[in-house]
C-alpha cells in the first residue's frame, strides 16, 4: 500500500515524515518531496517561545534534556558525598576531641581495610583522611577519566 502525500489536494506519494507536533516525535505525517521541502522552510520549533525559554532549551539540549548536577566548584562533589562532614572541618575543638577519641579507639577489620583502600596509615587525623579522600575522588571520577570503567570501579571502592 502506498501512502499519498498528506498535503491538501496532492496526489503524489508521501515518503517523507514531517512532525505533527513539536514535542511528539512519534506523531508525524507523510509528505512528498516538494511538500516536505516547503514544510521544512516554514517549520520553526521555537515559535511561541521567548528568548529565555529558547536559551533554557539549548542549554538543556547539551545534556540530552537529562537532569545533571554541576561539579564546577572544587568541593561540590565532595559535599554531595560527605554531606555535613565539611562543617566539622570548621569546628577545630570538635576535631581535636574526635581525634583524641580515635587515638584511644581500637579499629576493627573493616576500619583497617578502609584505611588501606585510601592508602593512609591507621589512626591518621580525620582532616588528612578527608584530604586523601578528596584527592582520590577527583583522581578516579568518571568525568575526569572519560568514563573509563576501571577508574569508576576504583571510585566505587573508595566511596562505598
Amino acid at each position: 500500500m502506498k501512502n499519498i502525500c498528506d498535503w491538501n489536494n496532492c496526489k503524489e506519494i508521501g515518503e517523507y515524515r514531517a512532525p505533527v507536533e513539536k514535542d511528539n516525535s512519534k506523531k508525524y505525517r507523510l509528505l512528498c518531496l516538494d511538500h516536505v521541502k516547503e514544510f521544512n522552510k516554514n517549520w520553526n520549533y521555537f515559535s511561541g517561545m521567548n528568548d529565555d525559554q529558547v536559551m533554557d532549551f539549548l542549554k538543556s539540549d547539551m545534556t540530552w534534556h537529562k537532569p545533571t548536577q554541576s561539579f564546577s566548584s572544587s568541593d561540590n562533589f565532595f559535599k554531595v558525598l560527605w554531606n555535613n562532614t565539611l562543617r566539622d572541618e570548621l569546628d577545630k575543638d570538635r576535631l581535636k576531641s574526635e581525634y583524641n577519641h580515635m587515638s584511644k579507639f581500637k579499629f576493627n577489620h573493616n576500619d583497617i581495610k578502609a584505611f588501606g583502600i585510601l592508602g593512609v596509615s591507621v589512626g591518621l587525623k580525620w582532616q588528612k583522611i578527608q584530604e586523601k579522600f578528596k584527592l582520590l575522588v577527583k583522581k578516579f571520577h568518571p568525568d575526569i577519566n572519560d568514563g573509563n570503567k576501571k577508574y569508576e570501579e576504583k571510585l566505587k571502592l573508595i566511596t562505598l
